[in-house]
C-alpha cells in the first residue's frame, strides 16, 4: 500500500517502522517540514514528506498529531481522498484546551472527521509508543497484546484491523465511530495492554456515562507526568 504519516512523534515513527517493515510505501511528514525528518527516515525506512504530499497517498492515511493541531491543517487536504484515513489521536483538555463540542458530547475521532471532511477510523490510539513499537509478536502467541478499531466504513476498517494482525498484534472492532469512546483516555481499555480476552471484557465494562470521568481522571494523570 502507499501510505501517508502525517504526525513524527512516537506513535508515527513506531508506525512508519512498522509499515515499512511489511513492504508497504510510506511517506512521513510534519509541521517543521521534511528537512527535518532525515534522521527518522533513515531510522524507519519511511520517505520524508510534506504534508500535503502524505495526505495524498493512494491507500491510507495516518493521523497522529494532538488535537489542538487538527484545525491548523490545510483547509480542503483529504476533499479528494479515496484512502482510509486513521485518526490515532486523544484529547487531553490540559495539552489541547477546552474543546466544547467534545466536552457537550462529540467523540474525539467524529470532532477530528468534521473537522476534516473526512470519515476516519480510530485505531492506534490505546497503546503507549514503547509498547506499539516492541510488543508486537505473530498471531497465535500467548499474552498477544490486542487493539480496538472503530469506524462507520466497514471496508476501510477491515483495512485497519489486518494491518493490525499484520504487524503483530491481536485486532478487536469495537463498533461504529460513535463507540470509539470505549477506546478514549481513561476508559477500562486505555493504555493497558490487555490480550484480546482482557480487552474485550475492558470495552464490555466501559461506562458511557463515566467517559468525562474517564477524560478527568486521564488529563489528571497527564498533568502529573508533565508536573504541572
Amino acid at each position: 500500500m502507499k501510505v501517508g504519516i502525517i504526525g513524527s512523534g512516537n506513535i508515527g515513527s513506531a508506525l512508519a517502522k512498522h509499515l515499512t517493515d511489511l513492504g508497504h510505501d510510506v511517506s512521513i511528514a510534519n509541521s517543521r517540514g521534511p528537512e527535518t525528518l532525515t534522521e527518522l527516515a533513515q531510522q524507519t525506512g519511511a520517505k520524508p514528506a510534506t504534508v500535503k504530499e502524505a495526505a495524498a497517498a493512494e491507500d491510507l492515511i495516518i493521523i497522529t498529531i494532538p488535537e489542538k493541531a487538527i484545525p491548523e491543517l490545510p483547509a480542503g487536504l483529504f476533499t479528494n481522498s479515496k484512502a482510509t484515513i486513521v485518526d490515532t489521536g486523544n484529547y487531553y483538555p490540559i495539552r489541547d484546551g477546552e474543546i466544547g463540542e467534545i466536552q457537550n458530547g462529540v467523540m474525539d475521532s467524529q470532532w477530528v472527521a468534521q473537522h476534516i471532511g473526512h470519515t476516519v477510523i480510530k485505531a492506534f490510539n490505546n497503546i503507549y509508543s514503547a509498547s506499539l513499537e516492541s510488543k508486537a509478536v505473530p498471531a497465535g502467541e500467548d499474552g498477544r497484546v490486542a487493539l480496538s478499531v472503530a469506524g462507520d466504513d466497514a471496508n476501510g476498517k477491515q483495512v485497519v484491523l489486518d494491518l493490525i494482525e499484520a504487524i503483530g498484534f491481536d485486532a478487536i472492532d469495537t463498533g461504529s465511530l460513535a463507540d470509539s469512546w470505549k477506546q478514549e483516555p481513561g476508559s477500562p481499555a486505555y493504555c493497558n495492554d490487555l490480550d484480546k480476552a482482557g480487552l474485550s471484557a475492558a470495552l464490555e465494562a466501559a461506562d458511557l456515562s463515566k467517559r468525562a470521568e474517564y477524560r478527568e481522571a486521564a488529563d489528571s494523570q497527564l498533568r502529573q507526568m508533565l508536573g504541572l
